[in-house]
């Protein structure tokens, strides 16, 4: 579409000379006003994505059209001209909103630099917004953000998968969004009215996580003063969400395959079975097919619970929706991070696109933050991730083979990522507020207490970004 741009100004002779060079220079088409009211007049018939106005005029001056084209609320950015550049007339502009301000007599290159400039900021702007409202229309997914070809297809399933009652598992790399996805399964079931109950598998130990699942009855062992309800009977009418369940152990594999064929549990400590109606949803990024070669996962649980696979494609298989989950992660985090939704630039989206993103959305989601928090412009730029990309392991970066977290136990590697985005994220903001935690906790939309607790778990002392 061809950017329209309106030149306001009481001179005809400069109305006639920007228009005549304007015009080829930015390849757009120049409308033009020689007064405040006639520019206004056209504005509200007119698409307009820029309005270059001067200052002074007999009657509505530039100030007061500024105003009134900021109260439309179209989008539509202004540059102020005057012969009169002082300091107070450029202040007195851009606090009223205008994207620039040149004096008069002024460099013609300069301004179709400026006017250049003022353009890619709409045009980026307008995407911004184009694709957050996509993004709103896919909201039956309940945030799953996506329009490749992957993703509709996932979508596609998913539809599929909730109209039954069957087992689903569903499968991916961390950070692919298999939470999101099971909510979503759930959310279109008809079991939506029941309870969605999640259980982070590794998270819990083995002990635990056996009452925790099944329930036990009183005395069932030294802590067990009354009878406790488990969480297969917490869900009963709805769905459980075993998250990472390729991680439990043999013991409660068995009592899993049990629990899914007879459709009742025995708490720790009874005698007898309750029955319980619930759906099953398992999600995990670990090859379970290679688990039972080596002896480490149940076959039989595995064919119970793969009824309906569901397999969430990484984000290097579905590039296409970075520039989507982009916008979305600016518009989820902005307002929390004190920030106006700030577009991206044309090269750090093409950066983007480019990245390995071996953390998936998750990682995604994280640069963005961060560039939200760096950003010192009117978008983001590379520049603005620069530091954190140099920083950044290897993975990211594409310079060499990431460290194989996976010879590490679950815990080990899940502490060893957590301190490394910690250790960026919470040093970022300390170096931004010079070690002080109080405006760091406010920036990032935590409380300062929470902020000090996670500092001294992960070992951040702020005493050194207060002497930089």
């Amino acid at each position: 579409m061809t950017h329209r741009i309106l030149i306001v100004d009481d001179e005809i002779d400069m109305l006639r000379l920007l228009k005549r060079s304007l015009e080829p220079d930015l390849g757009c088409r120049v409308e033009t006003a020689s007064s405040g009211e006639e520019a206004f007049a056209m504005i509200q018939e007119q698409r307009f994505d820029l309005v270059l106005s001067d200052m002074k005029m007999p009657g509505m001056g530039g100030a007061e059209l500024l105003r009134q084209i900021k109260e439309l609320k179209r989008g539509i950015a202004v540059i102020m001209m005057t012969a009169y550049g002082s300091i107070d007339s450029a202040v007195e502009a851009i606090r009223a909103g205008a994207y620039d301000f040149i004096a008069k007599p002024f460099d013609h290159d300069t301004l179709v630099f400026r006017l250049r400039k003022a353009l890619e900021r709409n045009r980026l702007i307008s995407e911004n917004i184009r694709l957050h409202k996509a993004f709103r229309e896919k909201e039956s997914f309940h945030n799953i953000v996506g329009s490749s070809p992957a993703m509709l297809k996932v979508f596609e399933t998913i539809r599929m998968v909730a109209r039954t009652d069957m087992t689903v598992l569903v499968t991916g790399e961390s950070g692919t969004g298999k939470e999101l996805t099971c909510r979503a399964i759930h959310a279109q079931s008809e079991r939506r009215n029941g309870p969605f109950i999640t259980v982070n598998c590794p998270t819990v130990p083995e002990q635990i996580l056996e009452s925790e699942l099944f329930g036990y009855k009183k005395g069932a062992f030294t802590q067990a003063s009354s009878d406790r309800q488990g969480l297969f009977q917490a869900a009963d009418g709805g769905t459980l969400f075993l998250d990472e369940i390729g991680e439990i152990s043999p013991a409660i594999q068995s009592k899993l395959l049990r629990v899914i064929q007879e459709k009742e549990v025995k708490p720790l400590g009874g005698t007898k079975s309750v029955p319980v109606d619930v759906r099953i949803i398992a999600a995990t990024n670990k090859d379970l097919v290679k688990a039972i070669e080596e002896g480490e996962f149940r076959q039989d649980l595995y064919y119970r619970l793969n009824v309906l696979p569901l397999r969430l494609p990484p984000l290097r298989e579905r590039r296409e929706d970075i520039p989507a989950l982009v916008s979305h992660f600016i518009h989820k985090h902005a307002d929390t991070m004190g920030r106006d939704p700030l577009p991206v630039s044309d090269k750090l989206m093409a950066l983007l696109m480019e990245l390995p993103l071996t953390g998936n959305i998750r990682e995604l989601e994280s640069l963005v933050m961060k560039g939200l928090l760096f950003a010192t412009g009117e978008m983001m730029e590379p520049e603005d991730l620069r530091e954190v990309l140099a920083s950044a392991p290897a993975a990211t970066t594409g310079d060499s083979p990431a460290p194989d977290l996976t010879a590490l136990p679950y815990k080990e590697a899940k502490e060893q990522c957590l301190k490394g985005f910690n250790d960026s994220y919470v040093g970022a903001l300390l170096e931004k507020t010079a070690g002080n935690v109080a405006r760091a906790a406010r920036l990032c939309g935590m409380e300062r207490q929470a902020l000090q607790q996670v500092m001294k778990r992960y070992g951040i002392d702020p005493e050194p970004y207060r002497h930089k």
